[in-house]
């Protein structure tokens, strides 16, 4: 076995030995990993530099938008946590907020600016539930009030000849309607323990009661609003009979029964009602009624003994009659003799809300001791601006 094994080495030289051949192959493969190393140290290395004359940057020019709000408005909520839970306004005094210092004199302004999350969750509630804002026209504005010009009617026009003279055609009118913004407030009230604890979310809290309270009158007051330290509601003008209709007056289709809708083919109002509206506003129009008269609504069906009526294929999606979205109000009238329970319409066309971005905080701990109450406020109007763009179903014979 040792001859053998002599043998078998024989005429070999040392560096061709299998175990020098593999140790030459280990050896080529570190310096060739070293390299790989050396090159990401290498590749780092320059990153790092780079970064760090980015951010030598960024601190010379100042920081992206972005961040520079989100910083700005943490202090504000911080701030406003404290004085809802113990009255410190020290945070909030000299606080800017968009530009616009937050005046220190709650007497003059009525409270603090709500921070911008909490005001955001109120006015998310607001749109989301079944009122008129939900399909009106909404515009923001800064001043006490605010007008918007309205053309009822068409610019003249004609054909014109070569030679033959043209002739004058006729003006538009313009309508200035001003909305004027009234203040609506809340006053939700909560125990000085309750907000001394840390668990409790206040900001949430008083969220929801505010929006509760909001949602409440605004729904109200855009049905039925008389104008008077509120805004005007779209039952508010003159109701005539839609062929005597005129521009300021609300036209409306009656049922043909005095105290309900017809025995015998009660859908056709509907129908009428829906083709009373202009053929430009049928695009965009939905029905506004009460869960009473939807009870009703939707059973009527059609000459073939086809429902109306369809439910929402979707979740959150409204329900259709004719093919319409219907918006369930429960401030709209129940069916009753001479009441108006249907209105018909493109209501962003049709009705305008106008408010003011801001909403105010007042915290007052000493009229309902030991609880504290908080008194919000913002300003908010609303009014019909087009006429034309709404027809009511009067529960009548005519």
């Amino acid at each position: 076995m040792t001859e053998m094994k002599s043998r078998a080495g024989e005429g070999l030289s040392p560096a061709q030995t299998p175990a020098a051949e593999a140790k030459a192959a280990m050896a080529g493969f570190l310096n060739e990993f070293n390299r790989f190393q050396d090159d990401v140290k290498s590749t780092l290395k320059h990153q790092e530099e780079r970064l760090t004359m980015l951010n030598a940057k960024t601190m010379a020019y100042g920081r992206p938008a972005l961040s520079a709000r989100a910083e700005g408005e943490a202090p504000h909520q911080k701030a406003f946590n404290a004085y809802l839970r113990s009255g410190d306004d020290d945070g909030l005094r000299g606080l800017t907020l968009e530009g616009k210092a937050m005046s220190t004199a709650v007497a003059a302004d009525g409270g603090y600016l709500v921070d911008p999350q909490t005001a955001e969750r109120i006015r998310s509630m607001l749109f989301a539930t079944s009122s008129l804002r939900s399909i009106a026209n909404i515009v923001q504005v800064e001043a006490t009030s605010f007008d918007v010009l309205v053309d009822r009617s068409e610019v003249g026009s004609g054909w014109a000849t070569e030679v033959a003279a043209t002739t004058e055609t006729a003006t538009p009118v313009i309508e200035r309607i001003s909305i004027k913004l009234h203040e609506l407030a809340a006053m939700p009230k909560a125990s000085q323990r309750l907000l001394d604890d840390s668990a409790f979310d206040v900001e949430g809290w008083l969220a929801e009661k505010i929006a509760t309270r909001f949602i409440r009158a605004e729904a109200a007051a855009f049905i039925n609003g008389d104008g008077v330290d509120k805004p005007r509601g779209i039952l508010l003008p003159a109701k005539v009979a839609n062929a005597s209709w005129t521009w300021g007056s609300i036209g409306y289709v009656p049922t043909g029964a005095a105290a309900d809708f017809a025995a015998v083919n009660p859908a056709d109002c509907i129908i009428n009602l829906v083709y009373a509206l202009g053929a430009d506003y049928r695009a965009n129009a939905s029905f506004v009624m009460n869960s009473k008269t939807v009870g009703a609504v939707r059973k009527m069906k059609d000459a073939d003994g086809r429902f109306l009526w369809s439910d929402g294929l979707a979740a959150g999606e409204p329900s259709r009659l004719m093919g319409y979205p219907v918006l369930v109000c429960e401030d709209m009238p129940d069916i009753a003799a001479n009441a108006f329970a249907v209105a018909f319409g493109d209501f962003r066309a049709a009705y305008t809300i106008a408010e003011r971005p801001d909403l105010r905080i007042l915290r007052d701990p000493f009229s309902a001791k030991p609880n504290v109450l908080f008194y919000a406020n913002k300003r908010v109007g609303g009014d019909i601006t087009d006429f034309a763009a709404i027809k009511l179903l009067r529960i009548a014979v005519s």
